[in-house]
């Protein structure tokens, strides 16, 4: 069973019937623009045979006024009937006269876009010859943006998303003086122009009926697009209208699934988008006005991915259509309805299907494939991410963005509930959580995104590739093993709960952070942000052990201060480094003291960073030295600090010169132990051992991990992870063959722990 997001189906749409859209001057109104004709109908039959239906056509809208989308045709009715109704002219005023009052009247057109309506809009106040100001969100891509403001457009920018560019197009038509917002979003008392907008669609569905006339082929099932809803619901009101309906499947990406998720919960529903290559459709809200008949009578929805909607591109490209991704979704939603047993009312060997091809070919980067879920081959693609530290590397590193756009993608293709977590800019981190029935326990994957340098790596480092060390299967590249693999393994677990049709009594919750490798920025914001589970496992590379305790660090600077003079006036002159030297010495006597645990053992510190001195003609005024402590559970920071004050005070009692500055801690991280008889810890061992067939070895660890930060707020947490050789070196790898094992076995916990 897959894990995907199932398909909305409504049978009763079959049914219900919409009256038949008749709007006066349409379409005098079109065909009166500069080299009207219809867009191409494309047919498509070496695809008809292989899914079986009578005919696939193509309604190609590359090229609708010279505009590379449909969105001309309602953009440019819904300007007319706004302009017409502001300045109390008839619908049936020509567009030159139009034009004059216009400008005459200083109109000033704004809307909201991701790009071909605010495109589209831009272009009709140029047909005009009036002013245009498009807000667009800071997602869109430049090219994009270059081509609105190619129009003769003010681009404004927003420092938000679609949403938040609505509301800043409709602020400014409330505050200026002839400005009218041309917005394909209906909300309360804003409804007329995104109904106009509607009916300018009508034109391309009342040509799609005279094309399939012509081939004397009778239409059965229209797929369209969604987004905002503007076109569907065109679509739908055509479709339903007619003496023998079709069908209307409407598409949307995962990753804004706003029509999917008000289908299924049968009201609006507002959803959270992330990053998708069908920037058009990049909505999170359906517009009011479309959604009562859109709830009434679509037939299907579909959600799909940007690498689904890229390979329908591929495909409709090899075929003579000319086509971007909200162009190529429709093929991509046909490819996946043909799968569901559910479909066969609407594809049959009679089906003559129509894709609304949307908009024309356009500049767009390469998405991964989402649908992968194997242990695997989720390594290879989180490898190929550059994801490097951007605190740590010698070169810019590039952080987490990327790594979790895709993970945000990958949440939303299988309809899992997902949080993007981002207090430090350009520091993300993401939460994906399948949420449980009731009455069972949480059980979190913690694992972090981010790895050391590139430059350090050997050949490549974002291969991913397969290959074999000391005779075993691997992954390669930086961070397979530290610790994407084992983030994997945490993902193809819950891609197995979420497949299984089971619903867990518990949440599995994976938590993909960020800056593990210098700051733990990210599971510090998780916890922050209250994110909390009955126990968590850390799959960092562990060789197949599992780790339930380890020391915490603490970072001590402390001041040794002398006096600054010239070199050759010793009389003046203390040396504060010289000082420095009874302390160190101090600290040597010290460290034997340092309590023992009985699982951690002893406590250690060393002198991690000395710095002094200006040049060696001056006698240094201070000496600061860092103190690295690994600790055990008995010690704390106070105790710490305590120890260190009461070695500087009795030297100084001893050395009447010898000054410093009160110690201070710049960094410190607890101590990690859960007992090894813990319920959890058995839990884990018994699952591990009913699927490799031996007890892993419960051991302490000697580096430190997120694991104690989760400790620390009451979340029992192991680490526990693959096998493999590399960390941080010029090559890494993890084995293949422990990481389909640790697949297994998490499925298995996730199995006994939350259900």
């Amino acid at each position: 069973m897959s894990s995907r997001r199932s398909i909305y189906f409504n049978p009763a749409a079959a049914n219900e019937r919409a009256a038949s859209p008749r709007i006066e001057g349409l379409s005098a109104f079109h065909k009166s623009f500069p080299n009207y004709a219809p867009t191409p109908l494309v047919q498509l039959p070496q695809l008809a045979a292989e899914l079986g239906v009578r005919a696939i056509l193509v309604k190609d809208e590359s090229n609708r006024f010279g505009l590379p989308s449909f969105k001309v045709l309602g953009a440019s009715w819904g300007c007319f009937r706004a302009i017409a109704s502001h300045l109390d002219l008839p619908p049936s005023v020509s567009l030159d006269d139009i034009s004059s009052r216009a400008r005459d009247a200083s109109i000033v057109l704004t809307t909201a876009s991701m790009g071909n309506h605010g495109r589209a809009v831009a272009f009709m106040a140029r047909l005009l010859g009036i002013e245009a100001r498009i807000f667009v969100p800071r997602s869109l891509n430049q090219w994009t943006r270059d081509l609105i403001a190619g129009e003769g457009a003010q681009l404004v920018v927003v420092q938000g998303d679609y949403d938040q560019a609505v509301q800043e197009s409709l602020d400014a038509a409330r505050i200026g003086e002839n400005v009218l917002l041309i917005q394909d979003t209906a909300f309360d008392g804003y409804e007329d122009v995104p109904a106009w907008i509607v009916e300018g669609y009508s034109t391309m569905m009342h040509e799609i009926q005279g094309e399939l006339a012509q081939l004397d082929l009778p239409g059965s099932v229209v797929i369209t697009p969604a987004g905002v809803g503007s076109l569907a619901h065109a679509v739908a009101k055509h479709c339903k209208s007619q003496s023998t309906p079709m069908s209307v499947v409407a598409v949307e990406p995962d990753t804004a699934a706003c029509l999917h998720s008000s289908l299924n919960a049968g009201k609006l529903v507002t959803v959270q988008t992330s990053s998708t290559i069908m920037d058009g459709m990049d909505c999170g809200t359906v517009s009011s006005t479309t959604w009562p008949d859109l709830n009434r009578l679509v037939d299907a929805c579909v959600t799909v991915s940007s690498y689904e909607s890229h390979l329908a591109v591929q495909y409709l490209t090899s075929n003579s259509v000319a086509t971007g991704p909200c162009g190529g979704a429709s093929l991509a939603a046909l490819r996946q309805l043909a799968t569901s047993k559910q479909a066969a009312s609407l594809l049959n060997k009679d089906s003559v299907v129509v894709l609304l091809s949307t908009e024309g070919a356009r500049e767009y980067p390469v998405p991964r494939d989402v649908f992968v879920e194997d242990v695997v081959g989720l390594t290879q693609t989180l490898t190929q991410i550059n994801s490097s530290n951007p605190t740590l590397s010698a070169t810019d590193g590039a952080g987490e963005t990327e790594i979790v756009n895709y993970l945000a993608a990958w949440f939303a293709h299988r309809d899992i509930e997902y949080h993007w977590i981002e207090k430090a800019t350009g520091r993300p981190s993401i939460v994906g959580v399948l949420r449980g029935s009731g009455g069972g326990k949480s059980l979190m994957f913690n694992g972090h995104t981010d790895t050391v340098s590139l430059s350090s790596y050997e050949t490549d480092p974002l291969s991913g590739s397969i290959g074999t060390k000391n005779g075993k299967e691997v992954v390669l590249g930086r961070g397979c093993l530290d610790m994407k693999g084992g983030l994997a393994a945490g993902l193809a677990a819950l891609a197995a709960a979420k497949a299984s049709g089971h619903v867990p009594r518990g949440d599995v919750i994976v938590a993909a952070v960020s800056d593990e490798e210098d700051a733990s920025q990210g599971t510090r914001d998780v916890i922050e942000a209250g994110w909390r589970a009955d126990a968590a496992v850390l799959p960092e590379p562990t060789q197949g052990a599992i780790l339930t305790a380890h020391k915490g660090f603490v970072w001590v600077e402390v001041d040794i201060l002398g006096v600054a003079a010239h070199g050759s006036d010793p009389a003046a002159g203390q040396d504060a480094i010289m000082y420095a030297g009874p302390f160190l010495q101090a600290l040597e006597d010290y460290q034997s003291q340092l309590p023992v645990d009985d699982l951690l053992g002893q406590g250690s510190l060393h002198c991690g960073l000395i710095r002094g001195g200006e040049e060696p003609s001056s006698y240094p005024g201070k000496c600061t030295i860092t103190v690295e402590f690994r600790t055990v559970p008995a010690q704390t920071e106070e105790s710490i600090l305590g120890d260190i004050s009461a070695l500087l005070k009795g030297i100084a009692q001893q050395k009447p010169h010898f000054r410093y500055a009160a110690p201070r801690i710049t960094m410190l991280r607890p101590t990690q132990k859960v007992a090894a008889d813990h319920p959890f810890v058995q839990k884990t061992v018994a699952s591990a051992s009913a699927i490799l067939g031996t007890k892993p070895v419960v051991q302490a660890g000697a580096f430190w991990t997120d694991a104690a930060l989760l400790g620390a707020v009451g979340v029992p947490s192991i680490v526990y992870g693959p096998a493999g050789e590399g960390l941080h070196a010029k090559e890494e790898w993890v084995e293949v063959e422990s990481l389909q094992q640790f697949q297994k076995v998490f499925t298995q916990l996730v199995q006994d722990f939350c259900y």
